[in-house]
């Protein structure tokens, strides 16, 4: 077969950096290979490139688009608001339909705000959490990723020789120009690591436990059996706000994302990406003697784009299609299918590898067979043959993350998910 090239991409990229600083507008878009794509349209699970390759697509904008791209009932709404007007600063129906809905889909939402990015709402969480407690510390885990801000990007991506010792971690800034003050209040710990929680809770500092309760920016790591309930736990007797992002997890896990899935209830969640299938949409939920806090003590949350019409229109029509369940069982039955045959075709191969995680998000590993449990259990991942095998399979049609995260969508049916398992034959073959 004839590979696929991105010449066209290459040059307009060149020309990009003219005028985007490195020809993007986030960071996590740089430096892929063979080179970052110009897309031109995405429908179902494909993308078409200005080359006009159509590639089948495990990016889904990093993880939102959960329906696939551009589903009908989505653009609809979002289509039939924009002819009643862009923006108010004021309230809609299509919000208080969206609250609703969260509240209903969600166990800890009795009260929601909304937002526009998940790294906002993060922020409003802490805020909350501090306000409520009178307390100044953040405890939160390697490897885990809530915004790009000074205050929370510390140990995100340590290299194995900045992390410290495993029972007392470094706190490793994670950008050049960050505020080193920024992380004064803030502690990082090892995640499923239960004694370790509850032995920095016992020093009375702590405002708020913050994770993913599921870690799906490093691998897509499971908790342990009894960890979430353990930390609830002795964030209750510890007075401690425990919050989950999810951000990733949230309306992709379940329904009720994975508080949902694992039977756990955190004091506050952030929500973000599957929540409007890639509208700019975010949310805050929580309890609502935390929540209220906003407007009965005034704790400050604002944003001129907050619950934007167009957006809590794609909204309603997303958490709509996603409260009827067929989606997740869509996703579980392909997800395993794909993740079973992707290992099967490596293992063919002679490639060690692990795969892990949900049908709906899951991670493949190079250099590695034993269960990721950890953060530092990804530093013997062989990171640049992996790199060699998405550049192989985005030249045979496929469209895979380079950190090793593949985001199913209802879209991905037996004969895309067939037609996968054929690029990762011709792939694997190439780099073993």
């Amino acid at each position: 077969m004839a590979l696929n090239t991105f010449d066209r991409s290459k040059a307009r990229m060149s020309a990009a950096a003219q005028v985007l600083a490195g020809g993007v507008s986030s960071n996590f878009r740089l430096n892929i290979s063979p080179t970052p794509l110009v897309i031109d349209n995405g429908f179902g699970p494909y993308l078409v490139d200005v080359d006009g390759n159509r590639l089948i697509d495990y990016y889904l904008g990093m993880g939102p688009m959960i329906l696939g791209h551009a589903p009908k009932s989505v653009i609809a709404a979002a289509r039939a608001q924009l002819d009643r007007g862009i923006i108010f600063a004021s309230q809609t129906e299509a919000e208080f339909e969206a609250a609703r809905l969260v509240c209903e889909l969600v166990p800890c939402a009795e009260r929601v705000r909304f937002g526009s990015s998940g790294t906002e709402v993060i922020q409003a969480a802490l805020r909350l959490a501090r306000a409520a407690t009178g307390k100044p510390t953040i405890v939160k885990f390697e490897g885990h990723y809530h915004g790009w801000l000074d205050n929370v990007h510390w140990s995100v991506a340590p290299s194995a020789e900045a992390c410290g010792p495993l029972e007392r971690p470094n706190k490793v800034p994670g950008t050049p120009g960050q505020d080193p003050r920024c992380g004064d209040n803030v502690a990082v710990l090892g995640w499923n690591d239960l004694a370790a929680v509850e032995r920095r809770l016992a020093q009375g500092d702590v405002a708020a436990i913050i994770m993913e309760p599921a870690m799906c920016n490093t691998s897509a790591i499971a908790p342990n059996p009894g960890y979430l309930e353990g930390v609830r736990a002795a964030c209750s007797k510890a007075g401690a706000i425990l919050i989950f992002d999810e951000v990733i997890t949230g309306f992709r896990l379940s329904a009720g994302g994975a508080q949902g899935l694992f039977g756990v209830t955190p004091d506050l969640a952030t929500f973000g990406k599957a929540i409007a299938n890639g509208f700019p949409v975010a949310a805050l939920a929580g309890r609502a003697d935390l929540m209220d806090m906003f407007s009965s003590r005034g704790v400050m949350h604002g944003g001129t784009y907050n619950a934007h019409p167009v957006n809590m229109a794609a909204t309603v029509a997303t958490l709509r299609t996603l409260a009827e369940g067929e989606t997740y069982a869509l996703i579980e039955k392909r997800g395993r299918l794909l993740m079973s045959g992707i290992q099967a075709t490596l293992q063919h191969h002679g490639i060690a590898a692990r795969i892990q995680g949900f049908p709906g998000i899951f991670h493949v590993a190079f250099g590695i067979t034993e269960p990721i449990r950890s953060f530092r259990d990804t530093f013997p991942i062989d990171r640049a043959r992996y790199i060699k095998f998405t550049t192989a399979l985005v030249e045979r049609g496929v469209r895979a993350l380079e950190r090793g995260a593949w985001f199913l969508s209802s879209e991905h049916d037996e004969s895309v998910i067939s037609a996968t398992l054929d690029a990762v034959a011709g792939a694997a073959k190439a780099v073993a």
